[in-house]
């Protein structure tokens, strides 16, 4: 096994336990809790459906009566010329009636087929609707462990499936039940020995049918499994792909990807070899059928016993008998396709949203933003401790700065703040009240975030300073830009406030976009700021120019800060300096450097480098 191979089957079987515990979860009536709202175009639907495969049926029955009556007349050389003339215009209307009912087949077909895509559509546009505003609503916590191609695959590629549910599936099953009894009760009427002896084979298509489902069911079910580690592994090499190219990996991410998509490959083949094998041994019965058909009736028929019309209507019947049992185990795969992806879809559904915190609203501007921490105890996963038993105050107003080897848990207390995640021991200190009573979404309105990594979006400079939000207009976005000296390189863009710029930024700076980060956050006036490792990406120049706005800001609101520049936060009000997860030591920036502690250490180890 090589050592790509390994790195996937753990992936594998991770997602064959999540697609497990979701299909044991599966629920029939969920799903179509979507589309009972749509009963009528559902109800209209079927009873077109059974017009169509009447009208169908009916067809061979006609060409029967035809032969029998009126085509035997008019070949014969007994009957009066009269007789011959009533029985032309006896077939002319029977004529007219098969064409009467091929009129109706077609329209009916197209009707229904068109209601059933429209409502399809419709159920569609709410499945994925709910399944997006469920995803945004979802914690932190959630996507720190699940696949972003997978959350990808649940939206685009789940939810068309289930379109096919309810257009192709629906139709086809109901249409091939139908003409499958109405084929049965037909033959019976014209002769119950023949037809007996047709079904005998039924039995055998049963069990072939079956084998084939189960085969198939394996294949498919593998088929999604892999289709979700492609769409994962597409998903984070091209967002990385300046990674990938720095370090020369394409070679080796291109042999990752070829070997997930040579067993996706392999299991296609598997599929395409199932059903080559499965079709011909349909057909190989059906023509078998045929052979014993037109020997057995071709017999009763010189016998006088069995009409030629009654034997082309059987010959026609089963015809039409094997193409609905084939169309119903291909349907199978379809269904098998939907239960799957019904399956993920409500395994993601039933996904816990996030909290919506406590009762308690925090009025504009209203936050003062002291901030307490009592012996609080966090770990992202159980027992591995990030933070232990920390305490430590902030008065309103304070700029406070957090500093620490990486790993120490600095941007683990901002995330905390943020209520991203929940502490499992303590308690967390807001103006005096709990961080949990308060809501979440008037919390994180009061607290302006500026983080390291700057996610911008596909569009205009301004809309990614304000995001379109109610409570910040344009001039607050221009305004917030000249705060932390945006303004500058932004007038020199071709279109200033209204260039377009790609996804991420990628045709910005780093530092261009860590000061559009800045604005985006000032924005809306935060009565507390965090500053998460905000001057990390930015050049000396730049941090220079910073540096009078951060001032500027600290003046008026609490102010928390995560670095590694020491000179970033040598004019904090405190300093909190954390070593593994607990407090070492904190005071101002002189104090510490007179306590000649751990604080010491770093800053001379900076310098040092500086210098």
């Amino acid at each position: 096994m090589s050592k790509n191979k390994q790195q996937i089957n753990p992936d594998l079987e991770e997602y064959t336990k999540e697609q497990l515990a979701s299909r044991k979860n599966f629920s029939l009536k969920r799903l179509f809790n979507y589309a009972i709202v749509h009963w009528p175009w559902f109800i209209l639907s079927f009873l077109l459906i059974v017009l169509t495969t009447a009208s169908t049926l009916i067809q061979p029955r006609i060409i029967q009566v035809l032969i029998d009556k009126d085509i035997s007349i008019l070949i014969s050389d007994y009957e009066s010329q009269v007789v011959k003339d009533i029985a032309l215009i006896s077939g002319a209307k029977k004529a007219l009636f098969y064409l009467f009912t091929v009129i109706i087949t077609f329209i009916g077909t197209y009707l229904q087929a068109y209601i059933l895509n429209s409502t399809g559509q419709k159920i569609l546009l709410n499945i994925r609707q709910n399944l997006y505003e469920h995803i945004l609503k979802l914690p932190v916590s959630f996507f720190d462990r699940y696949p972003i191609g997978s959350l990808v695959t649940r939206v685009t590629n789940d939810t068309e499936t289930l379109n096919e549910m309810f257009t192709s599936v629906f139709s086809s099953v109901l249409r091939n039940a139908f003409t499958l009894v109405g084929i049965i009760i037909s033959m019976f009427l014209l002769d119950v020995k023949i037809a007996i002896r047709i079904l005998v084979v039924l039995p055998i298509l049963i069990i072939i049918s079956l084998v084939f489902r189960n085969v198939m069911q394996k294949i498919y079910f593998a088929q999604r499994r892999l289709l979700s580690i492609i769409n994962t592994k597409l998903s984070e090499n091209i967002s990385g792909m300046r990674t990938i190219q720095i370090f020369n990996q394409e070679k080796q991410i291109s042999e990752e990807f070829d070997e997930v998509n040579q067993e996706y490959l392999i299991l296609s083949e598997k599929e395409v070899r199932n059903f080559a094998i499965y079709r011909p041994a349909i057909e190989m019965i059906r023509s078998f059928v045929i052979a014993a058909l037109l020997w057995f009736g071709g017999l009763r028929n010189l016998e006088g016993v069995l009409t030629f019309g009654i034997l082309n209507a059987f010959i026609d019947y089963i015809q039409r008998f094997f193409n609905p049992i084939l169309e119903l185990a291909e349907t199978y795969n379809i269904i098998q396709s939907a239960v799957t992806s019904t399956s993920r879809i409500f395994h993601l559904l039933d996904e816990p949203e996030e909290t919506s915190g406590g009762k308690i609203a925090i009025p504009d501007k209203t936050l003062r933003g002291e901030i307490e921490f009592k012996n609080v105890w966090f770990a992202y996963n159980d027992s591995e401790w990030i933070l232990k038993d920390v305490s430590f105050k902030i008065e309103a107003g304070q700029f406070v700065a957090f500093v620490g080897a990486t790993g120490a848990g600095k941007s683990t207390i901002m995330n905390l703040l943020m209520r991203f995640y929940d502490i499992q021991k303590g308690q967390i200190l807001l103006d005096g009240r709990d961080i949990k009573k308060y809501k979440i979404t008037d919390l994180r309105q009061s607290i302006g975030v500026v983080q390291q990594d700057v996610f911008l979006y596909s569009g205009l400079v301004i809309d990614n300073i304000t995001l379109k939000r109610e409570n910040v207009s344009s001039r607050d976005g221009r305004k917030a830009a000249e705060i932390v000296n945006a303004n500058s390189f932004i007038c020199e863009l071709p279109n200033q406030y209204n260039q377009h710029i790609t996804e991420r930024g990628s045709t910005l700076s780093v530092g261009e976009r860590q000061l559009l980060s800045f604005a985006r956050t000032l924005a809306t006036k935060p009565t507390l700021l965090i500053l998460d490792e905000a001057t990390a990406n930015i050049d000396t120049e730049t941090e220079a120019l910073i540096q009078d706005a951060i001032r500027n800001m600290a003046n008026k609101r609490t102010m928390l800060a995560v670095a590694h520049r020491i000179s970033t936060i040598a004019d904090a009000d405190k300093i909190i300096v954390l070593h593994k997860g607990r407090i070492a030591e904190q005071g101002t920036k002189d104090e510490l450097l007179a306590h000649a502690g751990l604080f010491s250490i770093l800053y001379k180890l900076q310098y040092e480098r500086t210098e």
